[in-house]
C-alpha cells in the first residue's frame, strides 16, 4: 500500500488552472511519478500540477516544493500553484503555521518570495527571467532568444514560426499572433512542445497583444496539456514582449480563467506576479489510488 493513503489534499485552483497541494512536511516521503499520475487520475484530486510541500532545505525558506505535472514529471515552477500553496500555508487551518502574510517558498529553480494581497489574492516574486539560450535551455547556441528558429513546420499552422524563448524556471516559448483564439492549440501544442530545439520540451504560449499594458493568452503545458491559465507563462510573455518593445514592463494578461497581473521590474529584473486563489474543496487520498503505483 502506498504511504501516501489517506493524505489529506486541498483540491484548489488559480484563474482555473487546476492545483492540488499535497502537505509532506515532517515526513520523508516522495510522491513517485506513477502516484502522481494516480492523484491526476482520480477526479477528485485531478490537477495541472500537483503542489508538494517539504520540510525546507535553505534557511530561512519556509517550505520546500516539488512541483508534478499530469504525466509524472516534475516542473522547476508554477505561479498559480504557487499562489494556492500561499494560500494554503497562511489560511488552512491544518496547513498554517505561519504569523503574518509574507512567506518563502524554494523549488528546484529557486526561491519565491510571496505575499498576500488580500483573503485570497497573492503576489509571487517569481525572481529573474532566464533569457540565455543554454539557460532556458535551447539546442542550439541562439545568441538572441527573442525570436528562434523552430524546426517543426505545421500544416495546419504555418505561419507559427521564430517565437521568443524565455525560462521562468521551466522552458517557455511565445508565438505572437494576431488572434490568439485561431488556433486549435490542443492540436498543435504537443508538436511545438516537443520540437527537438527544445531539449526539456517547452510550455507554448499563443499571445496576442491588444495593446502595450493588455496581452490575451492561450497556453498549451509541458507536461499538462491545454489549460486555463500558466502563471510562468504569463511571465515570460511580458518579459519576451517588453524584449520585443510589444509591451509595458507592466501589464494585464489575460487567459481563458482570467487576468494576471504581471511586472517585470526594471530595479532589480525580477517579475511579479499577481492573482486570485480558489480553494474548492479538501479530501484524502483513497488506498485503491495507489493500486500498483510505486
Amino acid at each position: 500500500m502506498s504511504a501516501l493513503s489517506n493524505s489529506r489534499f486541498l483540491k484548489m485552483n488559480g484563474l482555473g488552472n487546476e492545483i492540488t497541494v499535497l502537505d509532506l512536511r515532517g515526513t520523508s516521503l516522495l510522491v513517485s511519478a506513477e502516484e502522481a499520475r494516480a492523484i491526476a487520475a482520480d477526479p477528485r484530486s485531478r490537477f495541472d500540477q500537483l503542489m508538494v510541500l517539504h520540510d525546507p532545505v535553505t534557511p530561512g525558506t519556509d517550505a520546500f516544493m516539488r512541483i508534478y505535472n499530469t504525466d509524472g514529471s516534475e516542473s522547476g515552477a508554477c505561479g498559480n500553484g504557487t499562489r494556492c500553496v500561499a494560500w494554503a500555508m497562511v489560511a488552512d487551518p491544518v496547513m498554517s503555521r505561519l504569523v503574518g502574510n509574507g512567506l518563502v517558498l524554494e523549488t528546484k529553480a529557486g526561491l519565491l518570495p510571496v505575499e498576500r494581497v488580500s483573503d485570497t489574492v497573492f503576489t509571487v516574486d517569481m525572481g529573474p527571467p532566464r533569457l540565455a539560450w543554454n539557460e532556458i535551455p535551447l539546442r542550439d547556441p541562439y545568441p538572441d532568444t527573442r525570436a528562434i528558429a523552430v524546426e517543426t513546420r505545421l500544416a495546419e499552422a504555418p505561419e507559427l514560426q521564430r517565437p521568443s524563448a524565455v525560462s521562468m524556471g521551466n522552458p517557455h516559448a511565445i508565438f505572437w499572433v494576431k488572434d490568439a483564439q485561431a488556433y486549435d492549440l490542443r492540436a498543435i501544442g504537443p508538436k511545438l512542445e516537443h520540437d527537438p530545439v527544445f531539449p526539456e520540451r517547452a510550455n507554448i504560449s499563443l499571445a496576442q497583444v491588444v495593446d502595450p499594458g493588455h496581452v490575451v493568452l492561450r497556453v498549451w503545458e509541458r507536461g499538462a496539456g491545454l489549460t486555463r491559465a500558466c502563471g510562468s507563462a504569463a511571465c515570460a510573455t511580458l518579459v519576451a514582449g517588453v524584449r520585443k518593445g510589444l509591451t509595458d514592463r507592466r501589464a494585464t494578461l489575460s487567459l481563458p480563467g482570467g487576468d494576471l497581473l504581471i511586472e517585470w521590474r526594471e530595479t532589480d529584473d525580477h517579475v511579479l506576479m499577481t492573482g486570485p486563489t480558489e480553494l474548492e474543496h479538501e479530501g484524502a487520498f483513497s488506498p485503491a489510488l495507489f493500486k500498483g503505483a510505486a
